[in-house]
């Protein structure tokens, strides 16, 4: 997601999701990033006995927060997620408060576009949200996403607790031994700092605008991937 304001990221839109679909298509082809995912699946249900999940919701709520480039992709993919109870995009990780999404965008203030996930862990375990954010976007390119370039657009993992810090090494070190990507994981791990919702608009962003060219070209794919792959994790309303 280029930025913008609300006129010129209309325009733009048409060239930043071919060229966000030809960096993705150029650097592992389609069929290999369908395979790619398929590897990270297997390679993490090694690290952790956490492949079944509990049907049964609980009263439990537990937050996670990370940051894969746009949100407007990783707001979508996390809310098809059966035990999300919520999902917020906004921006963390930065130096200054309150900060709006111009200042974000010039990438001065320090902040990553993120989600914040409310979920429950008795439904969906913290291993298979992970597991699903690395699935879904590249992780190996640093403080880029397709054609979304600057330190708002890195990849991170934003820990609120020491066992979700040592959770996500563990993970990151498992794929990196396993060469599952063809160049190291350069995901950042991060103190979760304040979390900052986004402006109303970028809210439900892909459920409100899924007719938009970049939502059909960049966020439709990453939708349909999670349906298809993860298919025993969804929403069954």
């Amino acid at each position: 997601m280029g930025c913008a304001n609300n006129q010129e990221k209309n325009a733009l839109e048409g060239e930043v999701e071919v060229m966000t679909v030809f960096h993705h298509e150029s650097r592992y082809g389609s069929s290999s990033r369908v395979h790619l995912v398929w590897i990270v699946i297997m390679c993490m249900s090694g690290v952790f006995m956490t492949d079944e999940i509990v049907a049964e919701e609980s009263s439990s709520v537990a937050t996670a927060t990370f940051g894969g480039g746009c949100f407007w992709c990783t707001e979508a993919v996390y809310a098809e997620i059966r035990g999300v109870k919520s999902v917020t995009s906004g921006y963390t990780g930065g130096r200054i408060p309150n900060p709006n999404y111009k200042q974000v965008c010039s990438g001065l203030t320090g902040h990553a576009e993120a989600v914040e996930i409310e979920y429950d862990p008795a439904v969906v375990p913290y291993e298979k949200l992970l597991e699903i954010f690395f699935a879904t976007h590249d992780p190996t390119t640093l403080n880029r996403q397709g054609a979304d370039v600057g330190t708002q657009y890195r990849s991170a993992i934003f820990y609120h607790d020491d066992t979700q810090e040592e959770i996500a090494k563990k993970v990151i070190a498992k794929l990196n031994e396993s060469k599952v990507f063809s160049s190291p994981i350069v995901t950042t791990l991060e103190k979760a700092k304040v979390f900052y919702p986004a402006e109303n608009y970028h809210q439900d962003y892909f459920a409100n605008n899924g007719y938009q060219p970049y939502c059909q070209a960049v966020v439709a794919p990453k939708v349909a991937k999670v349906r298809k792959v993860f298919k025993e994790l969804l929403k069954t309303e």
